[in-house]
């Protein structure tokens, strides 16, 4: 459905676990912009709220006060990639079933979700979403009814939904965390003073919060905070080889978080030396795009031996234009997002490293600002291979057609940006930025079309909707 942002807390005491999320939120808000929601258990009478909006939009401090305390909580902030911007679709989901409650909170994408949602309606589900967290929501209801707890519920289900899913699913009386058997999506948890375990999708929340981290959550492993204290089962684990998604490390992630004990500051310093091996160039000064190019930016110059200068000024209220829904609206974004500073560049020849081109729109804006503000040349580093596949596990890279790649060659590509030259880092040196040899380990379909998984039958993006337009 989406890579987004989940965030969960488990107390030994009734507390303000509102606040609690309300800051590890904060802190995952660059993982979605367009909606957030959160669910709080107070001995299990569940409070939730959810809307469209940034976390600090959403949550008032008149929501805040309502949600009041309880002793856990589970929160979400979403962009979406399968089911529209609605305030339907935010999360978390809270179902009531005959053996209780239930709030999931899902960053990822199945590829089984189609297929799934229609054997649940011809077996007289109703779905209120045209997310496919719903569908995760209904397959745990369906086991529940037929095992003693919610963690045999999750465990079967584990068995039927297929593709990239981190989740967070909230019961009565536990909070239990799982990932997916690839590992596909990022999951970690720690530990606060006074005895909470924190879930989330990156370590950066963690520290948000005050938690230190014990460590990530293993692919196929299901984790049960409860009173007692945690267990882990671990029937899913080692079944399938470990994914994860590079372009965590390249894009999605705070570069101050560790992904599967990867620095996402170090793994971007890497691309960028990696970048100036591969594509050197005669240069007066290196500079990145805010914020995910910056660090290879810094490896780049460290590398090559070109000072670094600070090319671009961020409004750091304008959001992240990748993530933001629909190309005008990103095109927009990015004309008041970034400011040239023209000392940096003007009359200069320039290296503008960035994360990566999808569809073209944005960097051909951002190079138009540079020559604008007076640089002479323009020869542009991306710390990614080019997108060649669509991506089916959450991000929003769905269809060959937009993907500039797929379209122009390279030297179109310079031309059609406008720029001096054109550089790539190399899909076969991925692994050197998680320390890794052959790529082993990684997810990186989107760039070598070698899928994790197999790739779902319906591919379009407003798939569910156009099922319900279609009956």
């Amino acid at each position: 459905m989406k890579n987004v942002g989940v965030f969960g807390v488990f107390s030994p005491n009734k507390q303000d676990v509102v606040k609690t999320v309300y800051y590890g939120l904060y802190a995952l808000q660059h993982r979605g912009q367009e909606s957030c929601g959160m669910a709080v258990n107070d001995d299990g009478f569940f409070k939730y709220y959810k809307d469209l909006g940034l976390v600090g939009t959403v949550f008032t401090k008149q929501v805040v006060e309502e949600l009041g305390e309880g002793n856990m909580a589970v929160g979400h902030v979403r962009y979406a990639t399968t089911g529209k911007n609605d305030r339907r679709n935010a999360q978390p989901i809270v179902v009531n079933h005959i053996k209780g409650k239930m709030a999931v909170a899902h960053n990822g994408n199945l590829v089984n979700a189609y297929e799934l949602r229609q054997e649940l309606e011809m077996n007289g589900s109703i779905f209120h979403t045209t997310s496919d967290t719903e569908v995760i929501a209904y397959e745990i209801v369906k086991e529940r009814l037929k095992t003693s707890s919610i963690e045999e519920a999750v465990e079967s289900a584990m068995n039927k939904i297929k593709g990239a899913f981190s989740l967070i699913v909230m019961s009565p009386k536990k909070l239990i965390a799982a990932r997916d058997m690839n590992g596909i999506r990022p999951l970690c948890y720690g530990k606060t003073k006074d005895g909470s375990y924190i879930v989330a999708s990156e370590s950066c929340a963690l520290n948000a919060v005050g938690a230190t981290m014990i460590r990530d959550i293993k692919p196929g492993e299901i984790l049960v905070f409860e009173k007692s204290g945690t267990r882990s089962i671990e029937t899913h684990c080692n079944k399938k080889e470990k994914r994860t998604c590079i372009f965590e490390h390249i894009y999605f992630a705070r570069p101050d978080s560790v992904i599967d004990g990867v620095s996402v500051h170090h793994a971007r310093l890497r691309a960028g030396a990696c970048l100036a091996l591969e594509h050197p160039v005669q240069a007066d000064v290196v500079i990145g795009v805010p914020d995910s190019g910056i660090d290879a930016a810094i490896g780049y110059s460290r590398q090559s031996g070109i000072p670094y200068g600070v090319g671009f000024i961020k409004n750091k209220y304008i959001g992240r234009t990748f993530i933001s829904p629909g190309q005008k609206s990103r095109e927009d974004k990015v004309r008041i997002k970034l400011n040239t500073i023209s000392e940096t560049v003007k009359d200069k020849r320039v290296v503008l490293v960035d994360d990566s081109i999808v569809r073209g729109t944005t960097s051909a804006l951002i190079v138009k600002l540079l020559r604008e503000a007076g640089a002479k040349e323009v020869h542009l580093r991306i710390s990614s291979p080019p997108f060649l596949n669509a991506c089916y596990y959450g991000t929003d890279v769905d269809s060959k057609e937009n993907l500039i790649a797929c379209n122009y060659t390279m030297e179109e590509i310079k031309q059609k940006l406008n720029l001096d030259s054109l550089g790539y880092l190399n899909v076969d040196h991925l692994s050197m930025l998680i320390g890794t040899e052959n790529n082993k380990g990684l997810c990186a379909a989107c760039f070598d079309s070698k899928y994790p998984t197999e790739i779902p039958k319906v591919t379009e993006k407003d798939r569910f909707e156009e099922k319900i337009t279609k009956k």
